[in-house]
């Protein structure tokens, strides 16, 4: 097996003949003069020639010395151009990053802050995949994911950044004309809006701080893959959901959706940021990463852990 070029000693060799002196190669590169000595040395036992005439008081070049200062040079001049070209990408974070997000959550949470982000870091680009089924980060190649709700075990790492509470919500006029539930058991009676990717659509959870837990079964008018398409028919005043109030924070404001129930808690569920297994991650991901988790949790209906 043939023995790689000693690239160490050649670009020290390059340093030498541009210094003039073994010892001041050895101060302008930090090492000592012995080591830079010994490096030349290996070259000279590897191509069987000298690379300097030495005296006591000056240091020249041979032939073999000149014939391959050239070629030593671009050694050098190549190494220090890569590693300031690494410096820059661990300082100017740079390359794709891809992100996979829930759809309402992207389009109304995600999807508004990336023009901050691309602008504070314009050597990143980003591929935003926005599906409200559970994707796969590691076989579909994702760099990061939000994950909203409590995680199975994986082997995916997670970083929880807030929790996020489920109203019970409908409009003023539902509540008008069929009644405000004021306990679980009531809901029987109600007409609920249901979303396909919830663990248990048609059961939902309260939990009251001296009355317990209560389960209940409701009765679905419609049902569907994107929580934002059950609104116009939530607004509408034909049913009541239990929603993420990330998802109705505006209505809840401007009084086209009320919460109530108030007592009853649903289960909290938690936001999260998860990506593929493994130790280190390229800084234009941990960027993100750090991103979204500062504009995340200050939202006004982020819940603090």
């Amino acid at each position: 097996m043939s023995r790689l070029p000693d690239f160490e000693a050649w670009a020290i060799f390059a340093k030498v003949a541009e210094m003039g002196a073994f010892a001041r190669a050895a101060a302008e590169l930090g090492l000592s003069k012995a080591t830079v000595s010994k490096a030349v040395g290996r070259l000279e036992t590897r191509m069987g020639a000298t690379l300097f005439h030495r005296t006591s008081r000056r240091l020249a070049l041979t032939e073999s010395g000149r014939s391959a200062l050239e070629r030593a040079n671009r050694i050098l001049a190549e190494g220090e151009a890569l590693e300031a070209e690494a410096a820059a990408q661990s300082t100017e974070p740079r390359g794709m990053v891809r992100l996979a997000a829930p759809m309402s959550f992207g389009l109304r949470h995600v999807a508004p802050i990336l023009p901050e982000f691309l602008s504070r870091f314009p050597q990143i680009t980003l591929d935003l995949s926005l599906s409200d089924e559970r994707v796969d980060l590691v076989a579909e190649g994702f760099d990061l994911g939000v994950r909203i709700g409590k995680l199975p075990d994986s082997s995916l790492l997670a970083r929880r950044l807030c929790g996020v509470k489920l109203a019970l919500v409908g409009a003023p006029a539902y509540f008008d004309k069929h009644g405000t539930p004021q306990h679980p058991r009531d809901l029987v009676w109600h007409r609920a809006l249901t979303y396909t990717y919830a663990l248990t659509p048609n059961t939902w959870r309260f939990e009251h701080r001296t009355l317990g837990e209560q389960l209940v079964s409701v009765t679905g008018l419609l049902k569907v893959n994107n929580s934002d398409a059950m609104l116009p028919t939530l607004k509408a005043g034909m049913g009541l959901a239990l929603l993420p109030e990330f998802l109705v924070w505006p209505e809840l404001a401007d009084g086209s959706l009320s919460a109530v129930m108030s007592d009853w808690q649903s289960m909290e569920i938690g936001l999260h940021l998860v990506s593929p297994p493994g130790r280190s991650r390229p800084a234009r991901v941990r960027v993100l990463s750090d991103f979204l988790a500062e504009h995340l949790t200050s939202a006004a209906w982020a819940r603090d852990d």
